[in-house]
């Protein structure tokens, strides 16, 4: 699959709709299979709205053990692009423009292209889980010894004597 979608492609498809498969691995994730995507992108006047479904297995660390395990990725994308400077026009003008819950747009500021690939490397990120954990029963791991506990620097209030009123 081609990794950027042109805008004059789109408009000048049947039903001004494209269907897009991507299926390689993507450079700054550590992928064990290749990012599979099937995508839509659908002119809508003034917008772009790309939609599909993404799976994938990729690597992370456990946060408790910093033992590397295999992620399953499957989620749902649907991103909406302006294609024009529509959101600078609200700038401009003074006008507030509210986003509502679940709504984002993306101002393509005049560019006559979308990177595909750029977008499914935000997606997967965005989608990783905030709390890595390599499984329900990990227990971390036992990192410091009772003498690395004590930080050297608090040594100096080991002799402090504090004298009580009288």
């Amino acid at each position: 699959m081609e990794k950027i979608l042109s805008l004059e492609d789109l408009e000048n498809a049947e039903n001004k709709t494209l269907y897009c498969t991507f299926d390689e691995k993507i450079e700054g994730i550590d992928c064990v299979t290749p990012i599979h995507a099937d995508l839509t992108a659908k002119s809508l006047g003034d917008f772009v709205e790309i939609s599909g479904n993404v799976t994938g297995v990729v690597n992370l660390e456990c946060d408790l053990c910093l033992e590397k395990f295999e992620h399953e990725l499957d989620f749902e994308i649907e991103e909406l692009f302006s294609k024009g400077s529509l959101l600078g026009e609200y700038e401009e003008s003074g006008q507030e423009f509210e986003i509502k819950d679940g709504q984002f747009v993306t101002d393509l500021n005049g560019e006559k292209e979308i990177d595909i690939y750029d977008l499914l490397y935000q997606s997967v990120i965005l989608n990783l889980p905030n709390k890595k954990v390599c499984g329900i029963n990990c227990k971390g791991r036992e990192f410091l010894t009772e003498e690395e506990i004590i930080d050297p620097r608090l040594e100096v209030f080991n002799n402090i004597q504090i004298n009580p009123k009288k």
